[in-house]
């Protein structure tokens, strides 16, 4: 029986978009911009930038090669790349550990951004009558709802293995190209709403004019540990859920020139993100560096406040939909 020929890209831009639809997610979305207001705006954006450049780009093209090779996915790659007597494919069993164990939260995170996109679209932010408290409340509410958040984790996950299900072409990349492109569009609206804000230049300082007594305040090796963690985070690497990718990919193109290309665009949509909320934070004298809080308490109450705020927080959290559940079907293809 003849070995079945296994699915490619249909396009070049189908599948930078894709991968970079892995890359691109959480890690630019939420937690990128309050790192940035933790750890000095643009000076740890720098350092950030900088490991990037020497540590996570190299070490993405390094699995979208083994992808290629092996055509298979990190389950079976090592398996038939490693040398006779090699103990390399142990390394396979960790990564697709890792893939499960990245989903156990991420699922359940990308569950949050749904219900808050919900909350948001039924106006529910803007009955609360100017009460920061009550504003406030609705995360830890949310919280104190497990068949609720339940209900939302279960429906990202048959969204993302419904896209899986259709295929390469069809389900992962037709889909994911749409939500890229809906991500992409949005971001830029929402920067550009932010940064027109009152009062949001002092944000813009901030975050574009580096402060290097912030990190010295902070420790120069508490930064340097957050911003090559979060270089390794953003682009999806160590795990092996990129180098599914890599198997689907034409021998004819370039994995250097796809690797740069997708931490390029990765790297633009975080510090698009930071672009949008950072100003924002600062135009209604709310602080950047409320940790995981910022996107689930800080920017509803941003958005409260914010003339056409219902419209604007529905947007926002639609792009983080967006972005979590392209990072979901990628990495569920992996699986």
């Amino acid at each position: 029986m003849s070995k079945q020929k296994r699915e490619k890209f249909s396009s070049r831009i189908g599948f930078i978009l894709v991968a970079s639809g892995c890359a691109v997610g959480l890690g630019n979305v939420w937690k990128f911009p309050w790192l940035c207001g933790q750890y000095g705006g643009a000076a740890f954006i720098i350092i950030y930038v900088i490991c990037l450049i020497l540590l996570a780009c190299p070490i993405l093209i390094c699995e979208l090669s083994v992808g290629r090779a092996s055509q298979k996915s990190c389950a079976k790659s090592f398996h038939a790349l490693e040398p006779k007597g090699s103990k390399w494919h142990l390394a396979s069993y960790m990564m697709m550990a890792g893939s499960y164990i990245l989903m156990g939260f991420y699922t359940v995170v990308c569950g949050w951004m749904l219900c808050y996109f919900l909350k948001f679209v039924k106006g529910d932010f803007s009955q609360l009558n100017m009460s920061k408290d009550a504003i406030t409340s609705q995360f830890g509410n949310m919280l104190g709802e497990p068949v609720m958040m339940l209900i939302m984790t279960l429906i990202v996950i048959a969204a993302a293995i419904g896209i899986c299900s259709l295929g390469v072409q069809k389900g992962v990349e037709k889909i994911t190209k749409i939500m890229m492109m809906g991500l992409l569009l949005l971001i830029v609206v929402l920067a550009i709403n932010s940064i027109i804000l009152p009062g949001a230049d002092k944000g813009l300082e901030f975050y574009l004019v580096p402060n290097f007594d912030i990190i010295a305040q902070k420790g120069v090796w508490n930064v340097l540990f957050n911003a090559m963690s979060q270089a390794f985070f953003t682009l999806s690497i160590g795990i092996g859920s990129m180098s599914i990718f890599g198997s689907y990919l034409n021998k004819e193109r370039s994995l250097t020139g796809e690797g740069v290309m997708i931490t390029v665009l990765d790297t633009l949509v975080a510090l698009c993100a930071g672009l949008v909320i950072i100003p924002a934070c600062f135009s209604f004298d709310i602080t950047p560096d409320a940790g995981p809080s910022l996107i689930f308490v800080t920017m509803p109450n941003v958005f409260y406040q914010m003339p056409g705020g219902q419209l604007w927080g529905s947007l926002f959290f639609l792009f983080l939909l967006f972005a979590a559940l392209s990072t979901l079907v990628a990495v569920f293809e992996n699986i």
